[in-house]
């Protein structure tokens, strides 16, 4: 990895009045800010921008795509899925740290045939049998699934990807290609039953996140619809929906750049994903420009399923140097990664002297807990130093890149204060 001087980042910063430091805005792209004055040692202060890996299309045991004949797109690639694919996705988790979310699709680890009773989820409509991939293969990958709840996070997808009115399709399960979502007690089935299938498997809860099939979404109400498909989703427990803005309807509604709340629910703008959905395999090599890493499943997965940890340390190794940016950092999991943006978008800090001070006045308008427990910043300095606090909790601070003497300091708020204070020294 090539390293950053910290001449070039110095260089790279906004100058603002000497002693002050104020970070944290609305804006899409962080404004990285740098002191001058003698007492401040020339540290800057960043609230680093959280990235979510999150794999879209998991769970299909077939990969052909089937759009021509009225079946799902699926992955699109040339073999059948196997449970090493699954155990691709814990060891990038594993190795990095985090918890990848795996937007799953169901239908196909249907055991029972329950979704004859569900006809707009499956191109077979009532006449639905997947008894062709019934199998063990299905209790290898769910034990990995469940043997790895550290190292993944299964993420709503969908049952069938897409929505089924006799034996033809409309993109997509959730919302139609005009932005409408599906009428309620359809999308309220669906979700029904994906449950039941997760329930087969004993693939674990409910979860907490969602990304909409074929990016077709709406923020907030659509038309002819009373409610969003956020709160119905909200009423489930989830609390977070992962979706490119560009093309989602109603995306002027969005409040705070990079993300928005619909009914509660954290709504995060995923830009564009590093490869092409059936790109097969993927070799990662674009700059990231926002919060998420989105991928398909063939991105990280390769032809010979015995040589999937070869684009996995692909993976590993271009995810990891974000880790190591001053301005970045890998979230460890969901819940972190909403917390961290709220404070990357919202929070404001300010450097005088030998003190920084944060503001959690505009976070603190966010419903619920976002942005009320944990906190990460990163400091720059010229010398090495110790920081200290009365005011917020210091739960590690570590020297994460020696030669460039960048702290990562990891905050827990207290009850009460909205403008604590680290001093450092």
């Amino acid at each position: 990895m090539t390293k950053i001087s910290r001449r070039n980042f110095t260089k790279n910063s906004i100058k603002l009045t000497a002693g002050t430091l104020v970070l944290g805005s609305n804006a899409q792209l962080l404004s990285s800010c740098v002191t001058q004055n003698k007492n401040s040692d020339n540290l800057k202060v960043i609230i680093p921008m959280p990235i979510q890996v999150v794999i879209d299309d998991v769970g299909w045991w077939s990969g052909e795509d089937g759009s021509k004949r009225q079946e799902p797109y699926r992955t699109g690639i040339n073999r059948n899925h196997v449970p090493a694919d699954y155990q691709a996705i814990a060891e990038l988790g594993r190795a990095l740290g985090i918890r990848p979310q795996a937007a799953i699709i169901l239908c196909e680890w249907d055991k029972e045939n329950i979704l004859r009773l569900l006809p707009t989820s499956t191109w077979m409509g009532d006449k639905w049998n997947n008894s062709k991939w019934v199998g063990p293969w299905q209790d290898e990958a769910a034990e990995i699934i469940r043997n790895n709840q550290n190292h993944l996070e299964l993420t709503i997808h969908g049952i069938g990807h897409e929505y089924w009115e006799g034996e033809t399709f409309t993109r997509a399960e959730w919302t139609d290609s005009n932005g409408q979502m599906r009428p309620n007690d359809q999308v309220e089935l669906h979700l029904d039953y994906f449950e039941k299938l997760m329930n087969q498997h004993n693939l674990g809860a409910f979860p907490k996140s969602f990304v909409p099939t074929a990016f077709k979404h709406s923020f907030g109400p659509s038309e002819g619809r009373e409610i969003s498909l956020a709160e119905i989703l909200k009423k489930r427990g989830v609390d977070y929906i992962n979706s490119p803005l560009k093309g989602m309807y109603n995306k002027e509604r969005v409040q705070f750049g990079l993300f928005g709340l619909d009914a509660g629910v954290m709504t995060v703008d995923r830009g564009s994903d590093e490869c092409p959905w059936d790109t097969f395999p993927g070799n990662p090599v674009n700059e990231l420009t926002g919060p998420t890493c989105g991928m398909h499943w063939p991105n990280m997965l390769h032809p010979d399923p015995g040589k999937n940890p070869e684009i996995v340390h692909k993976w590993i190794s271009y995810l990891k140097r974000y880790n190591e940016k001053p301005d970045k950092m890998l979230a460890p999991d969901s819940v972190s990664f909403q917390n961290q943006l709220a404070h990357h978008s919202l929070t404001k800090v300010e450097l005088k002297r030998n003190v920084i001070a944060m503001d959690f006045t505009e976070t603190d308008k966010l419903p619920a807990t976002i942005g009320k427990g944990e906190l990460t910043l990163k400091i720059a300095a010229d010398k090495t130093l110790k920081f200290k606090s009365d005011s917020i909790e210091i739960l590690s601070q570590t020297l994460q890149n020696e030669s460039e003497l960048i702290y990562l300091l990891n905050l827990k708020r207290k009850a009460g204060i909205i403008k604590p204070q680290l001093r450092f020294s």
